[in-house]
């Protein structure tokens, strides 16, 4: 069944009102019809739903069931992304949400090559971000979307971050510590991630990050790309401490 997601108050005791852009895919594109059954997602809850009426600015679905999604992982991932260059961050948050993200957070750094230029152009780009996101979320099952928040910097990320107890910062200078290792010390159900832009990180930032608790790590001899390291720590993350492998 196609899947569809909704805020809370759309849902008005057994009916949901789909609206905005959904409504022209479900008739033009999807072409459903009056009786076809579709699944309507609010807050992880999945809602078994048949189509009523299909009308020019809405779809009505009535509710024939509903039950807690189990497709979401056990811990919950953040990602704070430093910006990458044209299609790129598309790319990475369409992954990561495939992936199981819960949250990304776009960053500016001090060797970030995209400069924010117009704050209502790059408010555009998150926009556009978002929508990749849910899309994502609608192919791979997922039973929430990911949030994407506003473009940070790194003084900010180190607030939002100082109360975190799991913090893990890939970077390529760093020789001993592995990403297992630093999993190994890992406390409760959420992991926060720090991945650089084309550029890396400068050594300065490194130091804020240790002294907030981050865990600087090696992911190996090779160097890699920004739109590579993020899907690479958060899959190994999840296969260590999430639902990556078989179900039992």
């Amino acid at each position: 069944m196609n899947r569809f997601f909704v805020d809370k108050d759309q849902i008005i005791k057994d009916r949901i009102e789909i609206r905005g852009k959904d409504v022209k895919h479900i008739k033009d594109v999807l072409r459903l019809r009056k009786k076809d059954r579709i699944e309507v997602l609010s807050e992880g809850r999945i809602y078994i739903s048949e189509i009523m009426d299909l009308d020019s600015d809405k779809v009505s679905v009535f509710i024939l069931d509903s039950f807690m999604g189990e497709n979401e992982p056990p811990i919950d991932l953040l990602l704070f992304q430093g910006l990458a260059k044209g299609e790129k961050m598309d790319f990475i948050i369409q992954k990561c949400t495939e992936i199981g993200v819960k949250e990304i957070y776009p960053l500016i750094t001090s060797r970030t090559v995209v400069k924010i230029k117009d704050v209502k152009k790059e408010q555009k780009k998150v926009e556009r971000w978002r929508v990749v996101a849910e899309e994502a979320a609608k192919q791979s099952k997922r039973d929430i979307i990911p949030r994407i928040h506003n473009i940070i910097d790194f003084k900010r990320m180190v607030d939002i971050l100082k109360d975190e107890e799991n913090i893990i910062i890939p970077y390529e200078m760093e020789r001993e510590s592995t990403l297992k290792d630093a999993l190994k010390e890992a406390k409760g159900n959420r992991v926060s991630i720090i991945i650089g832009p084309e550029g890396g990180f400068d050594e300065k930032e490194i130091e804020l990050i240790k002294g907030i608790g981050g865990k600087p790590v090696t992911l190996g001899p090779r160097i890699l790309r920004t739109e590579t390291a993020g899907i690479l720590t958060l899959s190994i993350v999840l296969y260590e401490l999430g639902d990556l492998g078989v179900r039992r």
